[in-house]
């Protein structure tokens, strides 16, 4: 996967919102706040082809199954619009009810730029579509471990730095490892036979000692030296 250049993000963002369901496309326009702009929507691969070419918006939020088109979905729909994402106008963010690994593989190859499934919170989604328009890849935190094995470590990450591993204590690495996947504390704390409680206090320390603020961060940093 190539890696876009690094944008400067002029808030608030515009983007044009892909799903066909009008209900969850109200929904999500309701719930961004005022770093993004909904500029257009679209509910199916031909609408959404049109829409995005006609507003060129720097982010879309797109469904990853849609009617329309030759049955490809959302990929179908980055793929018919490779010439925006060449030219670095137009971004692609997936937005999804399925963590079907053949669904993250299918849009992320077709060149998406990240993959968050529909339970994330409007903040969160908000963040997400910034943080893609400024050019970073955005994941679910259990979505990243797909593409990292469709994909392998892409051009320009680093491998695993020693000094920093080395600032986590065994139980800390163990615990890091576990939330960057997107466990759970509590399913954390059950596979490692700790208290929810004890989860928490080493996820505070891990945090602290990578100076990172929040778990979306601690994936990315995880994935970013391939060691979820």
């Amino acid at each position: 996967m190539s890696t876009p250049a690094a944008a400067e993000v002029v808030l608030p963002v515009p983007v044009v919102l892909v799903d066909d369901h009008h209900m969850f496309r109200a929904g999500v326009r309701a719930s961004l706040d005022e770093r993004v702009s909904v500029v257009g929507e679209a509910a199916d691969v031909d609408e959404a082809v049109a829409v995005i070419h006609a507003h060129r918006p720097p982010v879309v939020l797109l469904d990853v199954h849609l009617p329309g088109g030759t049955g490809g979905g959302g990929a179908e729909v980055v793929r018919l619009c490779a010439d925006l994402i060449g030219d670095g106008t137009t971004r692609f963010l997936a937005l999804s009810v399925s963590d079907a690994a053949e669904d993250v593989v299918a849009v992320i190859r077709a060149g998406a730029r990240g993959y968050v499934t529909k339970n994330i919170s409007a903040k969160d989604l908000s963040s997400a579509v910034v943080q893609v328009a400024g050019g970073d890849a955005v994941f679910s935190p259990r979505l990243a471990g797909f593409v990292l094995d469709a994909f392998g470590t892409a051009a320009g990450e680093v491998s695993v730095a020693d000094d920093e591993l080395d600032r986590l204590s065994r139980r800390e690495q163990e615990v890091m490892r576990l939330i960057a996947r997107g466990y759970s504390y509590r399913e954390v704390a059950s596979e490692l036979f700790i208290s929810i409680k004890t989860v928490e206090t080493h996820v505070s320390a891990v945090l602290r000692k990578l100076q990172l603020s929040s778990r979306y961060e601690l994936t990315r940093w995880a994935a970013a030296r391939h060691i979820l």
